[in-house]
């Protein structure tokens, strides 16, 4: 799963452990447009200028709202959905409906979509849309971090009720060792799924950094093949490993995160992944928004070529433990699934 994938797994999680599982419905909305019959992608796609991002159609949602009226809670996963909470208000549904902005959806768009994607621009505008209705409509908003609820309240005028960071259920099944220390030629790895702001990091580092350090770097990540097709020379050297099933094994064997993102919304999964399993993280003020680390201890800051190249060099000069205890106290208080179940039984109150 990727980054999303996984926010809408722990919301659901978390949902069912404090409701019950026998009390919650999955009503599934989005459909990915690359797998739907060629019919469905037009006419989901003639929807779209309407509100109606691809999977949703005005049918589907007189179906949710007319489902809605025997439920206590509708809880909308994503922000991109906000048609759902404006027809269920104009509906009267006298239930709560709770909406979880997982980005501020046109800022991802924005960054997710080529600028020579046709319809570019209807698209970011549905997106737009839908981010100002979930605003207008929902009952309660949740939001990842702080600089999404500022930008909220500075965009849509909405306060959002609650923060819930980005969580994982913890996923460390091995047993680390505690007093292996770095190499000389560290083990460097950057995961992320083929997606614009995640490539242009990457591509930033190999071409910027990894000259001037010595190490070995693996890149692993849903589609990353894409990335060594477009760009085969900048890519020859460096092992590029795509659509695994399970990147325990990856982080296992890395000694140093890599995470160059420079763009975005939200909070990144892959640094909440990092911190779960003990990793050093050397990574940019994007890919660190919304955590609360320890600056040269549970995490390094770097944004520059110099920055990241002379973190990497005091790595090798100066060997640090293989597995970061303090990263991994961090996840365990901060961003495990555990530590936020408490925030959504306020919210389910």
């Amino acid at each position: 799963m990727n980054g999303g994938d996984q926010g809408t797994k722990k919301n659901l999680d978390m949902i069912c452990k404090v409701l019950g599982k026998d009390k919650v419905d999955i009503y599934y909305l989005h459909q990915k447009a690359g797998k739907s019959k060629l019919i469905e992608y037009i006419k989901g796609a003639l929807f779209i200028p309407f509100g109606y991002f691809f999977g949703l159609t005005p049918t589907k949602v007189k179906d949710i709202v007319c489902t809605a009226k025997k439920y206590d809670y509708v809880f909308i996963d994503r922000s991109i959905f906000g048609i759902v909470a404006r027809e269920l208000k104009r509906a009267n549904y006298i239930g709560k409906i709770i909406t979880s902005f997982q980005n501020v959806e046109v800022h991802y768009m924005d960054a997710k979509i080529s600028k020579h994607t046709p319809l570019r621009n209807v698209l970011i505008n549905c997106a737009d849309k839908n981010d100002k209705w979930s605003c207008t409509y929902s009952d309660k908003v949740i939001v990842l971090n702080e600089r999404d609820r500022y930008e909220i309240q500075q965009r849509y005028k909405r306060i959002a009720e609650i923060t819930i960071p980005v969580t994982l259920e913890d996923q460390l099944s091995y047993k680390p060792n505690l007093t292996k220390l770095t190499g000389n030629c560290p083990k460097c790895l950057s995961i992320g799924a083929y997606f614009t702001p995640n490539n242009e990091g990457i591509l930033w580092f190999v071409k910027n950094v990894l000259p001037h350090v010595n190490v070995e770097y693996k890149i692993v990540g849903k589609g990353m093949e894409r990335l060594k097709r477009d760009y085969p020379e900048e890519l020859k050297d460096i092992e590029v490993i795509s659509d695994v099933p399970s990147l325990t094994p990856y982080f296992e064997e890395a000694e140093i995160m890599i995470l160059p993102i420079f763009s975005g919304s939200g909070m990144k999964v892959k640094t909440c992944e990092s911190l779960m399993y003990g990793k050093n993280i050397i990574a940019t003020d994007e890919a660190l928004q919304g955590y609360d680390i320890v600056e040269g201890i549970s995490a390094w800051r770097s944004n520059t070529p110099e920055e990241f190249i002379c973190c990497i060099k005091d790595f090798i000069q100066y060997p640090k433990p293989y597995f970061n205890k303090e990263a991994r106290t961090c996840f365990l208080e901060n961003y495990s699934n555990q530590s936020i179940e408490r925030k959504f039984k306020e919210l389910l109150n």
